[in-house]
């Protein structure tokens, strides 16, 4: 089954070609791996994509061919994503005295390492 179709069916998307824009500019992984639209994907498949406030990582538990109800949805994945942060702990992340211009390089990667995008390793 594909996957774009899949993520709509399942009601993790709002619509098929959202779902296809995602895999499209290469946001979806399954199995690490990054997947097109077309992808084929089977159960016990891990799926991951980046949604504006949390990473989500789903197992694919069912195929469901047409997009069902929400109860039966959910029933067709297992959802291993972390919860959404809090208000607070989303202000509380990369806060700047207003003003103070851009970050230095420095500031950047404290802020990469506090919200876990840690960039490549230093060159030797």
């Amino acid at each position: 089954m594909r996957i774009d179709l899949w993520l709509w069916a399942v009601r993790l998307t709002k619509s098929r070609s959202v779902a296809a824009d995602l895999c499209r500019t290469g946001k979806v992984r399954i199995n690490g791996v990054p997947a097109k639209p077309a992808t084929t994907v089977v159960v016990g498949d891990r799926v991951t994509w980046r949604e504006p406030l949390r990473d989500r990582v789903v197992e694919v538990a069912e195929l469901i061919p047409k997009r069902v109800g929400a109860p039966i949805a959910a029933k067709a994945y297992k959802d291993f994503s972390p919860p959404v942060p809090t208000r607070a702990e989303r202000e509380a992340v990369g806060l700047r005295d207003r003003g103070t211009g851009r970050p230095t390089k420095r500031e950047r990667r404290e802020i990469d390492r506090l919200r876990g995008r840690d960039g490549p390793p230093p060159e030797a």
